[in-house]
């Protein structure tokens, strides 16, 4: 049986090179984990318009794959539900 599935953003072409995250307000990095392929779109769309030299791919990924990649690297994270609201911040 299948896990379920995540979503993650990766700039286009450069996918090797890492996953797109965020500054939180202590200046970690966050890496956000859509629960819904939609709202993972959505969001890259909001960067690709606030940063037009950066063009996004959604990439699909195991959930427990994920979380427990975050764990072990202790790479900060949060999980985006279909109810939260996230947008890019401003540069």
């Amino acid at each position: 049986m299948r896990g379920r599935v995540m979503f993650l953003l990766t700039l286009k072409n450069k996918k090797e090179e890492g996953v797109y995250a965020v500054d939180d307000q202590y200046g970690n990095l966050v890496l956000f984990l859509f629960e819904d392929e939609d709202d993972a779109t959505r969001y890259a769309m909001m960067i690709e318009e606030e940063e037009e030299d950066k063009e996004m791919v959604v990439v699909e990924i195991d959930d427990d794959l994920a979380l427990k990649t975050c764990k072990l690297n202790n790479y900060k994270y949060a999980v985006i539900t279909p109810d939260d609201i996230v947008i890019p911040p401003k540069k």
